[in-house]
């Protein structure tokens, strides 16, 4: 009798805790941290961070506001954007990594094979549990959007990461190119079409002294080495054969090839050679961070910068922004494209829990990006505190998108040096569909403080529709768990030849002529064709989506 009556507590128990759950998975965000608020102690989290120079992440108001809206104490494991991916896969490597990755995606994230092989590690723990119990937010983003749900579910079901969703139109076509239009002014020059009349430009900047200083200081053309379309080369190349800027892969009548052994990519490296060897190229575009890129942009002493490439131009440039236009793809020998990248949505992860969460760790981290899914969440997020790093909408003032009322406004201009370290920036995004970026206040004089995002929108006009009509479609593509490893390595290698190579070429510690013939071997030694094989398969089993 006593083992029935045992039998029974224990069933009534399990019925009790399982209704609780259930309770929990409908309540909204701000019911579930107050439920976290009642324990004593905080939950203390172990995350790893990318940095943003602005931010101390310790001190910062929005961790401040997440800690205590959801009891819980961040022990942060902060590194610089400097060699992000290469710190991040150390840590990982290392076996004590922390329970989370919290990453900011433009500067480094996981790859789908990284959340492939680690998932299937159960390293990183799948998160659709957590997602139906914990985050009523994130669930209901995903069966709204097939497309978010898409990009976060790998090919076995599971949510091992969650992508940075910011339906972003100027970020879909990130390799611009801004030129400073008071130099094309100041020597009678229009803006060049084609990548002839650019290299005149170029030399124009470098001969003319177009700053009037009387010395030959110019930086005709710069750059940096990270992901937000500051490589100079896709913009050039893009005048011979297409660059995607990421696997150096294109499409032709539904079979995918690579560019990187075909004549016309030869024949641009020839051409940004020839650029290079004139001195219009800043040796330091290849090397150097958008920190040192904006270091040229901001010299105090002359306006230096002729040129950069850039997805915006606050990225090279603080104070004289208005300075510089967007330049429209050259026409080159073959084409005239625009390196394109579906809604500026890279797939991956920004955030991903390990097996070193505690029960409680995986359930507070999910609460609080929840939270970030919503407008307010994403919005103290990126932003900081209302009357901080943003303000409700006064009267008169229009949203960037068309009809749509105004619900929030920057403090904090894109072009501003002030450094206020209340939100988390480009770390905060989690969740913004097209509807939220469109709702923020956005001046029709794209030239004031607050018309930056609506003068990035009329930039891209000049570059959608120059994509090739194919594409590979990198954003849409889940490789087959099993091939995650052998993909991930053959990237990495042939990636790294290609663009150790081209640099070398450039340079001229190769030459074009002499050892062209041994390059493309190489790259068939390092089995390009199997890389491509395997991305055709991934291809025809992932069709993009419309």
């Amino acid at each position: 009798m006593k083992k029935r009556i045992a039998g029974l507590s224990a069933l009534m128990l399990l019925v009790v805790l399982l209704l609780a759950a259930c309770s929990q998975s409908n309540e909204p965000a701000h019911t579930d941290a107050a439920s976290l608020a009642s324990i004593d102690k905080p939950v203390e989290i172990n995350v790893f961070a990318q940095q943003d120079t602005s931010i101390d992440l310790k001190t910062n108001d929005f961790t401040r506001l997440l800690e205590n809206k959801f009891n819980v104490k961040f022990n942060w494991d902060i590194i610089s954007m400097d060699g992000a991916k290469e710190k991040r896969q150390i840590s990982l490597a290392s076996g004590d990594f922390p329970d989370a990755y919290i990453l900011t995606a433009y500067i480094d994230q996981f790859t789908q094979s990284d959340l492939l092989k680690y998932g299937k590690q159960s390293v990183f723990l799948p998160l659709n549990e957590l997602i139906e119990q914990y985050a009523p937010n994130i669930k209901a983003a995903m069966e709204k959007d097939p497309k978010l749900r898409a990009l976060n579910t790998a090919p076995d079901g599971n949510i091992y990461g969650l992508v940075a969703y910011s339906e972003c139109f100027h970020c879909s076509y990130p390799n611009k190119m801004w030129v400073n239009t008071k130099w094309l002014q100041r020597l009678g020059l229009d803006m060049p079409k084609t990548t002839d009349e650019f290299k005149e430009m170029l030399r124009a900047f470098k001969q003319n002294d177009p700053n009037g200083n009387g010395l030959l200081d110019e930086v005709p053309l710069s750059g940096s080495t990270e992901d937000f379309g500051v490589h100079i080369v896709p913009y050039l190349m893009n005048g011979f054969i297409y660059d995607d800027d990421r696997n150096y892969l294109f499409m032709n009548n539904g079979k995918v090839d690579t560019a990187a052994n075909k004549p016309q990519w030869k024949e641009g490296i020839a051409y940004i050679k020839s650029l290079y060897e004139e001195g219009l190229i800043d040796p330091g575009a290849f090397i150097q961070n958008a920190e040192a890129l904006k270091k040229a942009g901001d010299n105090a002493n002359a306006d230096i910068l002729g040129a950069a490439a850039a997805m915006h131009p606050a990225i090279f440039v603080s104070e004289r922004t208005k300075d510089y236009a967007p330049l429209p793809p050259l026409a080159g020998p073959y084409a005239s494209y625009a390196t394109f990248a579906s809604g500026g949505i890279s797939p991956g992860a920004k955030f991903v829990i390990t097996n070193k969460a505690s029960k409680e760790a995986q359930i507070a981290l999910i609460r609080m990006v929840d939270y970030m899914y919503t407008p307010e969440g994403q919005t103290l997020a990126q932003s900081g505190l209302e009357g901080v790093g943003w303000r409700k909408p006064a009267a008169g003032e229009v949203a960037l998108g068309e009809g749509l009322e105004p619900k929030f406004a920057t403090l904090i201009p894109i072009e501003s040096t002030e450094q206020k370290n209340t939100g988390w920036s480009g770390m905060a995004h989690f969740y913004m569909p097209r509807d939220y970026r469109d709702s923020w206040v956005a001046s029709k004089d794209i030239y004031a403080p607050d018309g930056y995002e609506r003068r990035l929108i009329e930039a891209t006009l000049l570059y959608e529709g120059h994509e090739p009509d194919e594409m590979f479609p990198v954003w849409n593509i889940w490789l087959d768990s099993a091939r995650a490893d052998e993909v991930g390595m053959l990237s990495t290698n042939l990636m790294n030849y290609i663009d150790q190579s081209m640099l070398q070429f450039i340079t001229g510690n190769l030459d074009l002529d002499r050892d062209w013939d041994t390059y493309v071997s190489g790259l068939e030694n390092m089995q390009v064709d199997r890389f491509i094989e395997i991305m055709q398969k991934a291809y025809d089993q992932n069709r993009p989506m419309h």
